[in-house]
């Protein structure tokens, strides 16, 4: 039995078994692929010598990927025909996490299975999986992969010197219910979700990444504070944590200086009130210090309000500042949808006319412009939608598409000439 993982490194020596008895193993891995456990994916081989005499099950050595053992199992099969005839096949299936004694832990995973042609001008044979993988079902593939027959034809190109290679490429999610250093691997942690904060958490790290905003947060006066009601300080142990600490960071001590300290306060509000409860704190508190004017800065843009009569020259305009932009993505495909819904004017007529003063009432254009956008835009998707039938909010799970990059120049007030 021999195992390749990653094939192209170094040579592998042979490694013989007859019915799982192995001789000498080594495997042959390439040094970069080897030290990163955490990827996402990986191909590896199993080769099972004297084939034709193979009675139990064999496993390859392990290739690690999301941090999982995973092993190619191969074995005999026999099923009984319709005629009450015994067909002999071989079984072939990807195991993960097969000696683990933990039952928490799952992992979806998609692969394809192949059994390796040995002969120029034949293919290889492939069937596809894909499964979640837990304690009860860690391993998944084919009973009756091929006909034992089939396999030993060597006219079908299958088997060499009474050997066959079988072949995995494996692409596994992220699982669960696993240990695993994302400090070592990425270079971050995480935070820990209160049972209600998970878009608190989401927008935290928006604004650790922000960098001139996590500089700005650091020099803010605190020394003088209440460790339990100052959300400035606060926030400079949670940004301070994420920067240096080796573990998930936690965000009590956050929510409870916000008097956020219940499930139901959470619950009660949503990421856009959060965002401005805190911006306005923050900027409350660098006031008459060296960052002075970051948050405006930084979140601050500009837009113009307007109705415009459509049959006299009269038209209302307002100038407003905003720190977030709401979307509507019900019946939307993507961001450009979106911000055209937001932007489209409002119809002004019947008898829902425009009062324009000593012009009476008028036929009118409700909507707004933007004048400026700001260095960084907030863009809040309304994900929820309150249902006066059932008295509750309704959450959007349709597919809604945005781009690395968004033009907004169409969205833009013109300049004045």
């Amino acid at each position: 039995m021999e195992t390749l993982i990653d094939s192209g490194g170094g040579d592998a020596a042979d490694n013989r078994a007859v019915n799982g008895e192995i001789q000498e193993q080594i495997v042959s891995t390439d040094t970069e692929m080897e030290e990163d456990d955490a990827r996402s994916e990986a191909t590896f081989r199993h080769t099972v010598y004297n084939f034709s005499k193979l009675k139990d099950s064999q496993l390859s050595a392990p290739c690690i990927v999301r941090n999982l053992p995973w092993k190619i199992m191969v074995m005999p099969r026999t099923s009984q025909t319709q005629e009450r005839q015994q067909t002999r096949s071989l079984g072939f299936f990807l195991q993960c996490n097969g000696e683990s004694d933990s039952t928490t832990w799952s992992c979806h995973a998609s692969a394809e299975l192949r059994l390796v042609s040995q002969k120029e001008g034949c293919e290889s044979f492939c069937r596809k999986i894909q499964h979640l993988f837990y304690s009860k079902e860690n391993d998944w593939g084919f009973s009756h992969f091929m006909t034992w027959s089939e396999v030993l034809d060597p006219e079908k190109g299958f088997i060499k010197d009474d050997a066959i290679t079988l072949e995995v490429h494996v692409t596994a999610d992220a699982p669960h219910g696993v240990s695993w250093d994302s400090k070592k691997h990425t270079g971050y942690v995480g935070l820990k979700n209160q049972g209600a904060t998970c878009y608190m958490n989401s927008l935290l790290q928006t604004l650790y990444f922000t960098n001139e905003l996590r500089k700005a947060v650091y020099k803010m006066p605190t020394e003088s504070d209440d460790s339990s009601k100052s959300v400035a300080l606060a926030l400079q142990r949670v940004f301070h944590e994420l920067q240096f600490s080796d573990k998930p960071v936690g965000t009590k001590k956050l929510t409870k200086s916000f008097g956020w300290e219940t499930l139901d306060s959470f619950m009660q509000h949503d990421v856009q009130e959060f965002l401005r409860v805190l911006l306005d704190k923050l900027e409350s508190k660098m006031k008459r210090t060296c960052v002075e004017g970051t948050v405006p800065k930084l979140f601050e843009g500009k837009m113009v309000s307007f109705i415009k009569c459509k049959n006299i020259d009269y038209k209302s305009t307002r100038t407003e500042t905003f720190y977030d932009i709401q979307l509507n993505i019900k019946g939307k495909k993507n961001i450009t949808e979106s911000f055209n819904d937001y932007v489209t004017a409002e119809v002004l007529d019947g008898d829902n006319k425009y009062d324009a003063g000593e012009h009476g009432l008028q036929d009118a254009e409700k909507g707004v412009i933007f004048s400026k956008f700001p260095p960084v835009l907030h863009l809040h998707l309304m994900r929820f939608q309150y249902d006066p039938i059932t008295d509750c909010s309704v959450k959007f799970n349709d597919r809604f598409e945005f781009t690395e990059k968004v033009n907004l120049s169409d969205y833009l007030q013109a300049p004045e000439a």
